[in-house]
């Protein structure tokens, strides 16, 4: 799943959490419901915020739930899920962007879609999506074709953009897709008034999702000669930050001027995790659960002071070695000629042996039990089914904090 508001659950309450998996489950079920099981891949972590703006305009009227039934990526577990017309315009919204996210890596060639077969599969299979996305769209009153047409008016203004272009000009198409679905869950809510501020919300949200989306793939796309707006823009990582502050700030007051019955969720991943979204794309947040990023006394890496290592670069005994210079396990300097007791994985040091991969069938039994225990999920740590390496769960970026809501957030009025 893609999107740039990935909360570590660890952060939110229990009731928040329960919500929060209950717009994401709605989603998935929206999209199996009125487009097919294979639509469910396009879920996503941005779509449910559509969802949760419609709810949270909304009087609750006892229906906006139903449980839904055991689920492997629940561990088998059923859950009360969102339902209505927030979760299908959620739906539509999301199928129309994936679309969209599958033709540009058609145009970019990337992976087995550089193969001409695989990208005609690929490009039916987006113009499907688009239908399907109108379709639904129609029946909620909302026109798809002002996000088809801001994708398709993308890839000009990527084709003309060069040295000096405004980076703005860029994230445009985005800005005015995303702009309209926030401005229709006023409509949907019965709400006309908080269509102006959605709008405008939804505007730097998006404006922010193609930023963060181009500050973490810069690396991997000038290592492989792919488009990217700040190189192709000559902006600079400063003034990528600059732009991503200001829209987080104009989103708070966006938010501010619209009427809503209960955005308390809305406000976490808004102000909150959208903060934490920032911080983790430009690499000045990390997990609290995963240590600190980095061995913090090593090279200058940051430690959990702010600074690298624990006292600020500095050795805490004034610059002597308190050992006298000698390796107290009987090497010359750290651990690089001796091992401390119970280091190192056998009486003469070294790597312990590693386990020997498993055939293809106890890979498969062991696949299936990851998958079912969610541990591909959530786990910190896992074994590989088949190569039995050390990996971890696809949720290990999360920027968790156990303390929940500080009292330094940046957000006014928590």
């Amino acid at each position: 799943m893609f999107g740039i508001v990935r909360p570590c659950t660890h952060r939110l309450s229990d009731g928040l959490k329960t919500e929060w998996m209950a717009h994401l489950c709605g989603l998935c079920l929206a999209l199996r419901a009125d487009h097919g099981q294979f639509a469910r891949i396009a879920t996503n972590y941005d779509g449910l915020i559509i969802s949760v703006l419609t709810e949270a305009q909304t009087e609750r009227s006892g229906g906006e739930r139903r449980t839904a039934g055991p689920c492997p990526l629940r561990a088998m577990r059923t859950a009360p899920v969102a339902r209505g017309e927030g979760a299908r315009l959620a739906a539509a919204v999301s199928l129309v962007l994936a679309s969209a996210k599958v033709r540009d890596h058609v145009a970019d060639r990337d992976g087995l879609l550089a193969r001409r077969p695989m990208a005609a599969a690929a490009r039916r299979v987006a113009a499907g999506w688009d239908r399907a996305g109108a379709r639904a769209g129609r029946e909620l009153g909302f026109d798809t074709a002002v996000l088809v047409d801001a994708v398709d008016r993308q890839t000009g203004i990527e084709t003309l953009a060069g040295p000096g272009t405004p980076l703005l000009t860029v994230t445009e198409p985005t800005e005015t897709a995303t702009a309209a679905a926030f401005a229709h869950t006023a409509v949907l809510a019965g709400r006309p008034g908080n269509a102006a501020p959605l709008a405008e919300a939804g505007r730097l949200f998006g404006r922010l999702a193609h930023l963060l989306d181009a500050v973490e793939d810069r690396e991997a796309d000038a290592a492989a000669g792919a488009w990217n707006p700040l190189t192709a823009t000559g902006t600079s990582l400063a003034e990528a930050r600059r732009l991503a502050d200001d829209a987080l700030h104009g989103i708070r007051l966006a938010l501010r001027d619209a009427d809503f019955v209960d955005d308390t969720l809305l406000h976490v991943l808004l102000a909150h995790e959208l903060r934490q979204s920032v911080d983790r794309a430009f690499g000045t947040a990390a997990c609290s659960h995963q240590g600190y990023g980095a061995t913090p006394h090593q090279g200058g890496a940051p430690g959990p002071y702010g600074a690298p290592g624990p006292y600020g670069g500095q050795n805490p005994y004034g610059g002597q070695n308190p050992y006298g210079g000698q390796n107290p396990y009987g090497g010359a300097g750290g651990f690089g000629g001796g091992t401390p007791p119970g280091f190192g994985g056998g009486p003469g040091g070294g790597e312990p042996p590693r386990p020997r991969p498993r055939g293809l069938l106890a890979g498969c039994a062991a696949f299936t039990w990851l998958f079912c225990t969610c541990q591909i999920c959530c786990a910190k740590e896992y074994e590989g089914p088949w190569s039995r390496k050390k990996r971890e769960g696809c949720c290990r970026d999360c920027d968790c904090n156990p303390s929940g809501c500080d009292c330094c957030c940046p957000c006014d009025g928590c």
